[in-house]
């Protein structure tokens, strides 16, 4: 039988996380562009809109970036065409209510949305961003063997 001593110290209360983990967390995740890229497959695929499917292997080589190790520049390169998507999604206006309220513009409606959160929070990630601690990282994580030193 144990004793009372024997249980393991209480763990540190946790704080909550900030407006500022949050925006971090979001902006150096690989998930969220490859979401948005899936949403805009999605709408615009059939019938081929050649103008926004440009978008979707931008956002793909934002995310190997995040995940190669250069979380700043590719939250930048999210923001960048999240934004770019969003404007040129804004400015076309679905017809009628009922088109608003379908599926398509319920997916409409979150690919905007997921954009507008990318934006925001790629922006806030390539300002704040300190590369020099980010190369230190990337340096001791060697990933595919590049750094000798």
């Amino acid at each position: 039988m144990a004793s009372p001593d024997d249980s393991p110290p209480p763990e540190p209360p946790a704080f909550p996380p900030t407006l500022s983990t949050k925006l971090t967390a979001w902006g150096t995740s690989a998930l969220p562009p490859m979401t948005l890229t899936t949403l805009i497959i999605a709408l615009h695929a059939r019938p081929p809109q050649p103008l926004p499917l440009v978008i979707p292997p931008l956002l793909i080589f934002s995310s190997y970036l995040t995940l190669a190790g250069f979380q700043i520049d590719g939250a930048g390169m999210t923001a960048a065409w999240s934004g770019i998507y969003t404007l040129l999604a804004l400015r076309r206006r679905p017809a009628s209510l009922r088109s608003r309220f379908s599926l398509r513009g319920f997916v409409r409606g979150t690919a905007v949305g997921l954009g507008a959160a990318n934006t925001v929070a790629g922006l806030y990630v390539y300002g704040t961003g300190d590369r020099v601690r980010e190369e230190k990282e990337r340096r001791e994580g060697n990933r595919w063997g590049v750094y000798k030193d």
